[in-house]
């Protein structure tokens, strides 16, 4: 088992457990088995944090049609989508729904509004420029338990998908601190996914193994600044949502859902 003492936390020491090693998905892991502050668990197989699919192999897809996705949640830009296809989840009778967080045009309104930060607690504060749709689409469509379980990614399964895990685990009642190890656990995978593209495209020009890993990645403090800006402004991030219009009743909802 891989002791958390590898992250820096001593709260998440079952990453085999909920990681997924598939041969051409990354970054796939399940939320499942966390204790929020209550004492209450989060129940395993209902959400899962990703990566894109679209490269999985025959035996990844025999796997991954164990899980009975319900709801695949998109969070790229449809150029995005575009490019890399939506994987395939839709052909195993999920229901698939884009939801960009970053619209299009938004990397560059991001750069101009954070500056060139690269991945960091500020950049993902940007995320919240955009305006709240993305994260009232998301939470109505988490309490709703008809659509789970689901998938949620976006292209790498960790700035996108970090975020949005985070405002869920929040919701969950689950510590900082656990939300915080569980956005580092992107850094366990990603020397396989850095020898993932040497196989099979090759490293973009100027890239060798390490600074994919290191592209791969996130930086140690991004989770943390970013919920300290957040809870700056509006005290906590069960707040900020409340703000944009999450309800009360759709909190308890996922909680009832998500919670034994």
């Amino acid at each position: 088992m891989v002791k958390s003492a590898k992250i820096g936390f001593d709260m998440v020491d079952d990453y085999l457990e909920r990681h997924y090693p598939f041969e051409g998905c990354f970054n796939f892991r399940d939320i499942g088995g966390y204790l929020n502050q209550d004492g209450k668990k989060i129940k395993k197989g209902l959400y899962f944090r990703a990566g894109r699919q679209d490269r999985m192999s025959d035996k990844d897809l025999a796997k991954l049609s164990d899980l009975n996705i319900s709801t695949q949640i998109d969070l790229r830009k449809p150029d995005e989508v575009l490019d890399q296809g939506k994987g395939p989840l839709e052909a195993m009778g999920a229901n698939y729904i884009n939801i960009a967080v970053i619209p299009e045009g938004g990397s560059d309104q991001l750069s101009k509004l954070v500056g060139d930060t690269g991945i960091s607690g500020k950049r993902y504060l940007g995320y919240l420029e955009f305006g709240p749709t993305s994260w009232l689409r998301l939470f109505g469509i988490l309490s709703n338990e008809d659509n789970l379980p689901v998938v949620l990614h976006c292209t790498a399964g960790k700035d996108r998908t970090g975020v949005s895990t985070a405002f869920l685990l929040s919701v969950l009642g689950v510590s900082r601190e656990v939300i915080e190890a569980d956005y580092l656990l992107t850094n366990l995978d990603t020397a396989r996914q850095a020898d993932f593209i040497e196989s099979t495209v090759g490293y973009p020009e100027g890239y060798d193994r390490e600074s994919m890993i290191s592209a791969a990645g996130v930086p140690k403090d991004a989770m943390k600044d970013f919920l300290d800006g957040v809870e700056s402004k509006w005290g906590t991030v069960v707040e900020y949502l409340k703000k944009i219009g999450i309800t009360q009743e759709q909190m308890d909802t996922i909680r009832h859902n998500f919670l034994e």
